[in-house]
């Protein structure tokens, strides 16, 4: 049962996260995840970036379309099928994504000891 305490504690600091990360930047974190991950991939369709997220397909629909309609991300269809689709980042999408530093949105410390080792963006 400490587990699963511990990991509401641990949601409760990514819900945190998120808002400050969202009031910071204008886009809530699954939306600066997909523009991370595109800019490491050039460019993902929605099952990859599903699995990438660990969302499901509707989760994934649903964060594509918004990071979309502001402008960040852009359809791309497949070249020998066109019936396939990708999704790859804007030049607006490529500016943000470059321009966030989660150093300054605001880390919970729990969060923050989490991610001590990981290098900072």
């Amino acid at each position: 049962m400490d587990r699963l305490c511990r990991i509401r504690d641990i949601q409760h600091a990514v819900n945190h996260f998120d808002r400050e990360f969202s009031r910071t930047y204008g886009i809530c974190l699954n939306e600066g995840m997909v523009l991370c991950s595109l800019l490491k991939a050039d460019r993902l369709s929605a099952g990859e970036l599903g699995e990438l997220l660990c969302l499901s397909p509707s989760n994934t629909s649903k964060v594509i379309r918004s990071a979309e309609g502001k402008g960040l991300v852009g359809r791309v269809y497949g070249d020998r099928d066109r019936r396939q689709m990708y999704f790859s980042l804007t030049e607006k999408g490529r500016r943000l994504i470059s321009s966030v530093r989660c150093e300054d949105v605001e880390m919970p410390p729990l969060l923050g000891c989490i991610i001590k080792d990981i290098p900072s963006d």
